[in-house]
């Protein structure tokens, strides 16, 4: 076994705090990661205060996790000593159903083990993720980086935002001549919009927030609309190939669902905390549009995605944290009060 340190949430009411543990030891297929950052993703703050009604404490959060190779299992073959390697959303998955065989463990029959807060096949214990020093894994779930060593903090994030991102844009084909809409300019959708512009389509940010156009058109949207306003929406009806929703609160869906071109798609990968109002039947089947949902990619995708990231020189903006302003960095969070996603240096760690 192996000593590990970290932040933790003992229940749903108090603030993370240190907390002591043990990984398992390195086996014959397990690569040992020193975690030198983690991004600070919405679904922590979920588990840790139990608002999905499923955590298991303690709660060691975090999966956008990057670092160095510290040791490799005899039966090794991916990954070298000295290697800069990342960890996403899961950490396992029963690799025999058919979601597996296709390399979507994401959608695992039999469910995916989560970094953190999830059982272990074969065991009742709690995975704690990356608000850690270190982290062991198995080599098919861990992922190579090849950004440069001074953008792995900004890397972080891609882990989680990157993928729940790329996957749906890749799923439904998006690429030069199409018009896709962005909805919500947050840690994911700001993501949405570089990748999506990098894929070559003509990107469209929708806000409630008239102060965000800016920054839009800095992070590649070509055009900014408000969606409060009606005569702005109203200029993009039955016009759009693709529309990522990334709002996580409850909205009207038919507002987004009317813009779409015949046969096209919005895709939901917000996660409110309570249902959205249930969209019009006539929205979809007047021009025979798809509204559906994605959850983050497998691993031979968040491979891709990483790859295509590095090619294309994206990452995520960033605000770097220390371990220790943990708890204020959730309230801030909470109002959308960061640009566009916490990352936390895990060497101060060290001092907590």
């Amino acid at each position: 076994m192996n000593n590990a340190i970290g932040y933790a949430a003992l229940d749903p009411n108090t603030p993370l705090a240190p907390y002591s543990f043990t990984r398992r030891a390195v086996g014959l297929n397990d690569v040992k990661i020193e975690i030198l950052y983690c991004g600070v993703c919405h679904s922590d703050l979920h588990t840790v205060r139990n608002e999905w009604n499923n955590t298991l404490y303690p709660s060691v959060p975090g999966h956008e996790i990057v670092g160095r190779v510290t040791a490799v299992g005899d039966a090794v073959k991916a990954f070298n000593v000295g290697d800069l390697a990342g960890v996403g959303c899961m950490i396992d998955s029963c690799q025999n159903c058919p979601s597996c065989g296709e390399g979507l463990e994401q959608y695992c029959e039999n469910g995916f083990i989560g970094t953190y807060n999830g059982h272990a096949f074969g065991g009742s214990e709690n995975t704690f993720g990356g608000y850690s020093d270190h982290i062991v894994v198995n080599e098919k779930f861990a992922l190579r980086i090849s950004h440069a060593e001074g953008d792995l903090a900004a890397v972080a994030p891609l882990l989680c935002a990157g993928i729940t991102t790329y996957s749906p844009l890749r799923e439904w084909k998006v690429g030069p001549g199409q018009k896709v809409g962005v909805v919500g300019l947050g840690g994911l959708g700001h993501m949405a919009v570089k990748i999506a512009r990098a894929m070559g389509a003509h990107v469209v940010l929708f806000t409630t927030s008239p102060g965000k156009k800016e920054d839009a058109l800095r992070l590649g949207a070509s055009e900014v609309v408000v969606s409060k306003n009606k005569e702005e929406m109203a200029a993009h009806l039955n016009s759009f190939d693709f529309i990522l929703n990334t709002v996580a609160a409850p909205h009207d869906l038919d507002a987004f669902l009317s813009l779409l071109k015949r046969d096209a798609t919005m895709t939901l990968v917000g996660a409110p905390e309570t249902p959205h109002p249930s969209p019009s039947v006539f929205n979809l089947i007047f021009k025979r549009r798809r509204l559906a949902g994605s959850l983050i990619g497998g691993i031979a995708e968040t491979q891709e995605m990483l790859d295509f990231c590095a090619e294309h020189d994206i990452v995520s903006d960033i605000e770097m944290i220390d371990i220790q302003d943990i708890n204020e960095a959730f309230e801030r969070m909470l109002k959308s009060d960061v640009k566009y996603r916490f990352v936390i240096d895990m060497a101060s760690l060290k001092s907590a």
